[in-house]
């Protein structure tokens, strides 16, 4: 991969970050801020939790910071997998912001 791939791959895994926290607040009660400043965004939940969400350009990887622990993805065969075998991006992602919002939320890359 390319670094104009992976910053093309990695800018639309933020901006469905972004859309996914916009639609979640709009039609649940999961009150996600989300505030993006370059490459990373930070969702704060009403419990004073944040997951963290950061580019790691150098590496070609997307680094997720939650309560339960630190994450490293890497883009393979179309989507964003954890580097240690622990699944896809927007699955961990869903599971992690559930546990943190108390409710259920879905993020998905679309």
């Amino acid at each position: 991969m390319t670094d104009l791939e992976f910053l093309d791959q990695a800018e639309h895994l933020l901006s469905a970050v972004e859309q996914a926290c916009d639609r979640l607040n709009d039609e649940t009660e999961a009150d996600i801020d989300n505030q993006r400043s370059g490459g990373m965004i930070t969702l704060s939940f009403p419990n004073r939790s944040q997951i963290i969400v950061n580019l790691q350009k150098p590496l070609h990887e997307v680094w997720m910071a939650a309560k339960s622990g630190g994450y490293h993805y890497r883009f393979v065969q179309g989507a964003w997998q954890d580097t240690k075998g622990q699944g896809e991006f927007f699955a961990s992602l869903s599971r992690y912001a559930s546990e943190q919002a108390g409710l259920p939320v879905v993020f998905n890359a679309t």
